[in-house]
């Protein structure tokens, strides 16, 4: 079983610190999950994500029901078993990634036809087609099979995704039958408030043990993200987990902590590290900028990371320069490690009643307006 433990709700905003209990461990929230789309984190092992602090990952139902496919997954012991990771797995239903694929995929009531981005093959998946893979991963944490509609989208083309993926959650309850998971119910409606405050109300009648806001950082401005969060929080439950969709840079996390939100889950980080930018207490920082070639100063000094503790700018800077796959595990180990940390010094902030304090202090370090 799944279970969310209150523990403690901020005096002066509405960030809470809680624990998600599971078969697989406990996790302390608010939470960032690092991304592990194919089952991997990329460029990191299970041990090096346990170094820095990682309880749980999010993997990919959509890329895993292509390959390898979910019956070989339930053969090797499912995700876990698959992936040698003994703490808690949330996959997410698939939905982001089938609807992202615009013309090759039709949607209909039953569910969704589409061609794989790999093979151009067909396939076609329904509520109970995305719950029945994700049973056989086996993860803790399962998402209900949504339509989630893009950003900017009529009002009417909202509704209708919004009242499809009502109908699709209550299948995907139905056709779920596993104890020892935890399905969530996705609140869609856009930038409507209306909408919004409708999903939310829609799913909590179903009933469901933990909510996930979707449809959100696709595009939209960040103030209207937090605009859409203040009014669709509070129609949530306080004793369930809520969990902000897609959102992983440091000051959307923490204003999102400030309206109650518990989990968060982004591939920002780990894609940035790729492409040579970490992220540091005083800001961004491209690696493989000039300036850079002779700085033997760590990423972050004030980082205690594997990366910031044995290795400089300038080592770090001649490996992306020399193509060397070290040069992106060292920033991928930073990035993390840093987002980790955020989220611990945050948890820290809540339980003090000082998280306004620390989130101005924070921006004005970081060079956030």
């Amino acid at each position: 079983m799944v279970k969310y433990e209150l523990i403690k709700e901020c005096k002066r905003t509405k960030a809470r610190l809680g624990r998600l209990h599971t078969n697989h461990g406990i996790i302390e929230t608010p939470v960032f999950m690092p991304v592990g789309t194919q089952a991997t984190v990329k460029a990191m092992t299970p041990e090096e994500l346990k170094e820095i602090g990682a309880e749980i990952i999010l993997s990919n139902t959509y890329h895993l029901y292509l390959r390898p496919g979910a019956d070989l997954i339930r053969e090797a012991g499912g995700l876990h078993g698959f992936m040698n990771w003994d703490r808690p797995i949330l996959t997410d239903s698939g939905g982001f990634q089938v609807f992202s694929l615009g013309p090759l995929r039709k949607i209909s009531e039953d569910g969704v036809t589409f061609k794989s981005h790999l093979d151009g093959s067909t396939h076609f998946m329904s509520p109970e087609t995305a719950t029945e893979v994700q049973m056989a991963l086996g993860s803790d944490i399962i998402m209900a099979f949504d339509e989630c509609a893009p950003y900017p989208s009529t009002w009417e083309y909202t509704e209708a995704a919004l009242e499809r993926t009502t109908r699709w959650a209550a299948r995907c309850k139905e056709a779920h039958t596993r104890d020892d998971q935890a399905l969530f119910g996705i609140v869609q409606g856009g930038v409507f408030r209306d909408l919004r405050e409708r999903s939310a109300r829609e799913l909590v009648e179903i009933g469901f043990p933990g909510y996930s806001i979707g449809g959100l950082s696709v595009g939209e401005p960040k103030p209207l993200m937090y605009e859409v969060l203040d009014y669709t929080v509070p129609c949530l439950p306080v004793d369930k987990p809520r969990y902000l969709m897609g959102v992983g840079s440091p000051d959307c996390l923490i204003e999102g902590v400030m309206r109650g939100i518990d989990m968060f889950d982004c591939v920002l980080p780990t894609r940035i590290a790729r492409n040579g930018t970490v992220m540091t207490s005083r800001g961004r920082v491209v690696i493989k900028n000039a300036q850079n070639t002779r700085d033997f100063r760590p990423l972050d000094e004030e980082c205690e990371c594997y990366t910031c503790r044995n290795y400089s700018r300038a080592y770090i800077r001649h490996l992306f320069k020399a193509e060397e796959i070290l040069g992106l595990r060292l920033t991928t180990i930073h990035n993390l490690h840093f987002l980790l940390n955020l989220m611990k010094k945050v948890r820290q902030a809540v339980m003090e009643d000082t998280l306004p304090e620390f989130r101005n202090e924070f921006f004005a370090k970081y060079g956030y307006e």
